[in-house]
């Protein structure tokens, strides 16, 4: 990219919408440092829950804060369904988002020596984080494909099907918080390209990806 301005994909979509497939990929592609943002308010949302806080409660979600620094997020607790909805919540707290956006803007107008740029995987990236970002791309998929993928992430073949019906549940209400919150809601911005991944395999979605980002250049 020659472009004079930073190189940052803004990726933004609902759960289990495919954001950090593709957000790999895209890494790898343009060697760029990734972010998923996501993981920052799952933190948040799962030392709630150790602390045996609520995730609703602002001064609970706040002190969670704190200890980001010290939360490993690749932690494989973080990607529990129990663990989401409660990010989901803590995410409807203005003073949390407030808390993170600045962390967020320093890593993506900041990547390390060697990388090419950054790439933000969220629900408010291309329009709260980084509104200036040159590329920015929304993700999605019909909420019942969204609870498979996630059935299947989280019990194989061995689920059964109130475990299946509780995931969609869960995914339609955090669909709700999600958009309909006051604060940094869950929309596409105007600009971004929007992708359906209900019936595209990961590598139709890539190659679309990479088109618009070419037709920008």
């Amino acid at each position: 990219m020659l472009s004079a301005e930073p190189f940052i994909i803004a990726l933004d979509g609902p759960a289990a919408s495919g954001k950090g497939t593709l957000a790999r990929k895209l890494a790898e592609h343009y060697n760029l440092e990734l972010l998923d943002t996501g993981a920052l308010y799952r933190a948040v949302g799962w030392q709630v829950l150790q602390s045996r806080g609520d995730p609703e409660n602002e001064e609970d979600a706040l002190n969670a804060t704190n200890w980001l620094n010290d939360i490993d997020l690749s932690n494989p607790a973080l990607r529990r369904e129990s663990t989401g909805a409660a990010a989901s919540k803590v995410a409807a707290i203005p003073a949390v988002r407030q808390a993170l956006r600045d962390f967020q803007r320093e890593f993506a107008a900041n990547p390390p020596e060697g990388k090419n740029g950054t790439i933000l995987d969220g629900r408010d990236i291309g329009t709260v984080i980084c509104p200036g970002a040159p590329y920015k791309i929304f993700i999605t998929a019909d909420v019942e494909t969204r609870a498979k993928r996630r059935f299947l992430e989280e019990f194989g073949e061995d689920g059964s099907d109130q475990e299946y019906e509780e995931i969609l549940a869960e995914l339609q209400a955090r669909d709700e918080r999600d958009m309909t919150r006051s604060n940094s809601p869950l929309k596409k911005a105007d600009d971004a390209l929007l992708i359906d991944t209900t019936n595209s395999s990961i590598e139709a979605v890539f190659e679309a990806a990479v088109t618009f980002i070419s037709s920008k250049e």
